[in-house]
C-alpha cells in the first residue's frame, strides 16, 4: 500500500463548498481494528453537521467526514481474528469514510449480504445502526404495534419502513411530497402522510395513536408528537432538524405515561457499538441475505464531489441513500 491517500476534508466550518480533496496519510490499524480500502461511503445528515460545525468527531476518530463504508480489508490489527486479509465488509466508522482507506473497529465490520453490490452495501451501517438501536432496542418495538417515523422517505425512513414492516408492526410515515410518500407506502407503509397538506397528528388519533414514534425533525414536532401518542406510546428522538429547544406540556406525558427518549450513535462507545453490530448479524443479516429489506437508493457521487453530494441532500429532493464511489 502507498503512504498516502486521497479524501475529501472540511477545510472550515460552513457550506457544502468547504468539503475539499486532499492527501493524507494512510491510517493504521491499531489494537482491534482493520484497514479497509473503501469502494463505497454512505454520505448521511451528520456528515452535514459536522461539516457545518455543529457535531465534532469524537475524542480520537478521524477529522474526516463519513460514517459507514464498504470495501475490502487490507490490514488487520493486533487482537483481531474474527476478519481475514480480502474479506469484503461494510463498517460504521466513528469519521475518516470520505478517504481511499480507513481504520474502523473489527468489531464493527460486517459482511457483505448475499447478492448485495458494494454500493449498496455501504448504506447498510450507519442507517441499519440507527434504527436497530432506538426503534428496537430503545424504542421496543412489537408485532401488531402502530408505529410512525418521520421522513419515511430518507436513509434512516426506508430503513425504519422495512425493518418494522418485517417483524409485523403496523407502519405510518411522514413525508415531503406525493411520489415521497408513494414510495413509503411501496417499502411498507400502510399510510404515508404528506405532512405538507396532512396532519399527522389527527390521522394517527384517529388510528388510536402512535404506539412508538421515531423522529428526526425535533422542533414544533415535539409537542405534535405527543398529542399523536397512545397511552403508554414512546417517543424516540434521533435528530432536531428543526431545533432541540421546545415549549412541552409534561402533564400530558405524566397523566398518558409516555416516555420520551432518544439517542445519538457516534458518540458511544465501542463495546455498545460492538453489541448493537452483534444484534444486526443475528436478527437482519438474514433478512438482508434473504433479500426481504434491502438499501433505497438515490444517487452516487464521486469522491471528488462531495460538495454536490450534499447539496443534493440538503435539498431533500433525495429518496433513500446517497453514496460516494470512493474507488471508481
Amino acid at each position: 500500500m502507498t503512504q498516502t491517500m486521497r479524501a475529501v476534508e472540511i477545510t472550515e466550518p460552513g457550506g457544502p463548498e468547504v468539503l475539499q480533496l486532499t492527501t493524507r496519510p494512510m491510517p493504521e490499524a491499531t489494537q482491534g481494528q482493520v484497514v479497509i480500502k473503501v469502494a463505497y461511503a454512505g454520505v448521511n445528515r451528520p456528515d452535514a453537521l459536522q461539516r457545518a460545525g455543529s457535531y465534532n468527531p469524537p475524542p480520537g476518530a478521524s477529522d474526516l467526514p463519513g460514517l459507514e463504508v464498504s470495501g475490502e480489508v487490507v490490514a488487520i490489527g493486533a487482537g483481531v481474528d474474527s476478519l481475514s486479509l480480502g474479506d469484503s465488509v461494510c463498517a460504521l466508522v466513528p469519521g475518516g469514510g470520505y478517504a481511499e482507506y480507513v481504520a474502523a473497529p473489527a468489531a464493527h465490520c460486517l459482511p457483505i449480504p448475499s447478492g448485495m453490490n458494494m454500493k449498496e452495501a455501504a448504506c447498510l451501517p450507519e442507517t441499519l445502526f440507527t434504527v436497530w438501536s432506538n426503534v428496537f432496542s430503545r424504542g421496543g418495538l412489537k408485532a401488531g404495534e402502530r408505529f410512525l417515523v418521520h421522513g419515511g422517505s430518507s436513509g434512516i425512513g426506508t430503513t425504519a419502513i422495512q425493518l418494522a414492516n418485517a417483524f409485523g408492526a403496523r407502519v405510518f410515515a411522514t413525508a415531503g411530497s406525493d411520489e415521497k410518500c408513494a414510495a413509503c407506502v411501496k417499502l411498507g407503509a400502510e399510510k404515508a402522510i404528506n405532512y405538507r397538506d396532512e396532519d399527522f397528528v389527527a390521522l394517527m388519533r384517529a388510528e388510536g395513536g402512535a404506539n412508538l414514534i421515531l423522529d428526526m425533525v425535533g422542533g414544533d414536532y415535539i409537542p405534535r408528537n405527543i398529542k399523536a401518542l397512545a397511552d403508554d406510546g414512546r417517543l424516540v428522538q434521533i435528530a432536531f432538524l428543526q431545533g432541540p429547544v421546545v415549549k412541552v406540556n409534561f402533564a400530558h406525558v405524566m397523566m398518558r405515561r409516555l416516555t420520551i427518549t432518544g439517542s445519538t450513535l457516534r458518540p458511544q462507545s465501542d463495546l455498545a457499538k460492538a453489541r448493537i453490530a452483534q444484534d444486526l448479524r443475528e436478527a437482519v443479516w438474514p433478512l438482508l441475505d434473504a433479500g426481504r429489506i434491502a438499501p433505497v437508493m438515490d444517487s452516487e457521487f464521486a469522491l471528488a464531489d462531495a460538495a454536490a453530494a450534499h447539496a443534493h441532500m440538503e435539498s431533500s429532493k433525495h429518496i433513500g441513500k446517497i453514496v460516494l464511489n470512493v474507488a471508481g
